[in-house]
């Protein structure tokens, strides 16, 4: 195994093939690591995939998830936000959570924008964390940086 090897955890509930985009975006920026990717039904089952790829050996995780417009999907994806962030406390390793909520956008074409956008934006900063260091984003710190959307801009 590479020195670096980054997990990709998607989900078959996404509307946009998002694990695809992770993984070219890192092989782009990484050329020299490793990927492995995971692909579960949905939102929920991305904490024990993440869990899975680090126990695995993997340095740093993305996940790919995508939410519904109802408020059981919006609990849904509260209860994964907490297994993630638990899963990062306990392996002490980054888990980017790439979430897309149906109701972002009014229209199909922007959905998928956000999607790639957001998808592309952490999994470079993904690699930066993982590759260059707990520093890597420290010169972007305070810089009104988005995903999936234009940037909100620094306030001076």
């Amino acid at each position: 195994m590479k020195e670096r090897v980054y997990g990709v955890a998607d989900t078959t509930f996404s509307r946009v093939n998002m694990g695809e985009i992770a993984i070219n975006t890192i092989r782009r920026e990484d050329p020299e690591a490793d990927i492995v990717r995971y692909t579960v039904p949905g939102i929920k089952d991305l904490p024990v995939a993440a869990k899975r790829l680090i126990d695995s050996g993997c340095n740093g995780v993305i996940t790919l998830g995508w939410v519904g417009k109802t408020q059981l999907d919006k609990y849904s994806y509260l209860a994964t936000s907490i297994g993630l962030i638990t899963v990062q406390i306990m392996t002490s390793t980054h888990v980017i959570d790439v979430t897309v909520h149906e109701d972002e956008a009014e229209d199909e074409e922007s959905l998928k924008e956000i999607a790639i956008d957001r998808t592309r934006k952490h999994s470079v900063n993904l690699v930066r964390l993982v590759r260059d260091g707990k520093n890597a984003l420290t010169g972007m710190a305070g810089k009104g940086l988005r995903q999936g959307y234009r940037n909100a801009g620094q306030l001076d």
